[in-house]
């Protein structure tokens, strides 16, 4: 049987290449595309696929709140996570969320082949230019007191769907229609996530969640 790959990468292009990529390695095919984090979770439970390449940063769920929702509806799925950055912080995210590989954009087209094998195979992939950094890192430390709990981690799911919407420059309507809430429950989310932060404006919330990689700011072209 075919390994089969859902592809949800926002950038038309990008997802075009990673598509070709994938198509022409013997013995896969890709079986879906997405173009933002709520699309990839919505095809992976209608096509079911073996694994899903998902860009970390896209509109109206990240790749990391999508790859969680992925997981815990299907834990078999293998989950291969993509970024622009390999920050400390985004590599112990994206392990935290249960994918089983991270590769950066710019290795994409050397070690994409690589890292599909290996999650095939039931291993765990990390681009060489990362792999020092969660051995040496996260992977060999013991997780934070809990006095210390990184502030994003202290939300519920639903909240850091709520937190990425509303920083994105939705209001509480947008929030409660994308998520299929009364605008009053949206308020009220919105809320208990500005108490539970001790935030104060939208901007605030706006810096947190670039600061936590809830949103993601794309850099000037040069």
């Amino acid at each position: 049987m075919a390994f089969r790959v859902v592809v949800a990468d926002d950038h038309e292009v990008v997802r075009r290449g990673l598509c070709e990529l994938v198509a022409n390695h013997p013995g896969w095919e890709v079986c879906g595309e997405a173009r933002d984090g709520r699309e990839a979770v919505a095809q992976v439970a209608s096509v079911r696929p073996d694994a899903i390449i998902l860009d970390i940063a896209m509109p109206n769920l990240n790749g990391l709140e999508a790859a969680r929702q992925i997981l815990k509806n299907d834990p078999k799925t293998k989950v291969l996570i993509l970024t622009l950055h390999g920050s400390p912080q985004v590599i112990q995210d994206v392990v935290s969320a249960g994918a089983r590989g991270f590769l950066l954009k710019s290795d994409a087209v050397r070690d994409l082949v690589s890292a599909l094998e290996a999650i095939q195979e039931g291993k765990i992939y990390f681009t060489s230019k990362v792999a020092s950094t969660v051995l040496d890192g996260y992977l060999h430390k013991e997780g934070p007191p809990v006095g210390e709990m990184p502030a994003s981690r202290q939300l519920t799911a639903r909240e850091r769907e709520i937190v990425q919407l509303l920083a994105e420059g939705k209001t509480c309507r947008g929030v409660a229609e994308a998520l299929g809430l009364s605008v009053k429950t949206a308020e009220t989310h919105r809320s208990n996530i500005m108490r539970k932060l001790e935030l104060h404006s939208v901007s605030d919330l706006v810096l947190f969640a670039i600061r936590n990689n809830i949103v993601h700011v794309s850099e000037p072209q040069k």
